[in-house]
């Protein structure tokens, strides 16, 4: 039987709002050691912010710290079932050239599976591997169009 993503995922995720400033972004980047945070309105997922957001779209881009999450983020995400399989996230991933997926059950956020979730386990490796070698080809050859 395959691992589902519910057995693999982080569930104590770090949110912020869409009116968070992006400094608060980056705080919480910091103390929680993490480079990407889902933005909710309310229980719903409206987007994610990554530190490269933070610097291309935020201070690349001259907005102050006070700038709200709303500018930087990426509006919607790709998200993926908490019953769906390994498999399906790694090709998910693969196709769509991201390193972390979005739980949501119900539209409500219930944990993010990160490339590195698939790599801890041993019978993953190979998922993983493919995924981030598709993504590492992708980002040799593409530019940051968001």
């Amino acid at each position: 039987m395959a691992e589902k993503i519910k057995d693999i995922m982080t569930t104590n995720v770090v949110t912020c709002k869409t009116d968070d400033t992006i400094f608060d972004l980056a705080t919480k980047m910091v103390e929680h050691d993490i480079g990407f945070v889902p933005i909710k309105e309310g229980e719903n997922l409206v987007g994610v912010v990554t530190d490269r957001d933070l610097v291309i779209r935020g201070y690349a881009n001259k907005l102050d710290s006070s700038a709200a999450a709303a500018e930087v983020m990426t509006d919607g995400c790709i998200s993926i079932s908490p019953d769906a399989t390994v498999d399906e996230a790694s090709e998910l991933m693969a196709m769509h050239q991201i390193r972390r997926l979005c739980v949501v059950e119900k539209g409500k956020l219930v944990g993010v599976c990160a490339i590195g979730d698939l790599a801890v386990r041993d019978k993953f490796m190979e998922d993983a591997g493919h995924a981030l070698s598709e993504i590492s080809e992708k980002d040799q050859s593409t530019t940051y169009l968001n």
